[in-house]
């Protein structure tokens, strides 16, 4: 399938446009982990930060979302490479490491909810926070 042609840039040389449009929307990166204490081992819940809107997994409020949320990471060129936690699938790790975006990829298909049909996407297997029992979560 036919790549962006931007993605042959270093990612440090992409816009800022060109870098956002690196997001698949697949809502993994707004799913909340919990953190054990004693281990600091990281488990993925199936919770939602309040922001991601649960039927379309776009941020309700992505300019403020750092305000809003201040533990929200915002992904770069510049620490992409530090955040493994994000999925391999990752359109902003795929471009980080040089590789080619999905087949169900937006740039690639042309289609923003191809990845809610046959990509990682968590639609519809996830709770807002708001409506979250975290004690039940643990």
């Amino acid at each position: 399938m036919p790549q962006p042609k931007f993605l042959k840039k270093p990612i440090t040389e992409m816009t800022d446009h060109e870098w956002e449009s690196l997001c698949d929307g697949c809502g993994l990166c707004c799913q909340i982990r919990l953190q054990d204490e004693d281990t600091g081992e990281i488990a993925l819940s199936n919770v939602a930060c309040r922001y991601l809107c649960l039927e379309s997994h776009q941020c309700t409020d992505y300019a403020n979302r750092q305000k809003n949320v201040p533990d929200c990471v915002k992904v770069t060129p510049e620490n992409v490479m530090e955040m493994d936690w994000l999925p391999h699938t990752c359109g902003y790790r795929l471009a980080a490491f040089g590789q080619p975006l999905a087949s169900w990829h937006p740039l690639v298909c042309g289609k923003p909810d191809r990845v809610h049909k046959t990509g990682p996407s968590m639609l519809g297997s996830l709770i807002s926070e708001d409506d979250a029992d975290y004690e039940g979560q643990r």
